[in-house]
């Protein structure tokens, strides 16, 4: 696997267990999330591929500008 592939999984899935890890910090804490477990996995999964994607495509660019 490419080392740019292999970063930007690894970021998506940074991204995704991010927003899980807060989400259920904010449920633990008692607040409300108006939607169930599965809603919120698909919306990790969501973000994960965002996070994921952005990253892949903008690792060029930051290369480009020697930022990596």
């Amino acid at each position: 696997m490419r080392r740019r592939t292999k970063s930007s999984l690894l970021w998506g899935a940074i991204g995704a267990l991010t927003f899980l890890v807060l989400a259920q910090g904010y449920r633990i804490v008692g607040g409300p999330l108006p939607t169930g477990y599965l809603g919120m996995v698909v919306i990790g999964l969501t973000i994960g591929g965002t996070v994921g994607t952005v990253s892949y495509l903008a690792e060029p660019w930051l290369a480009a500008k020697g930022r990596t």
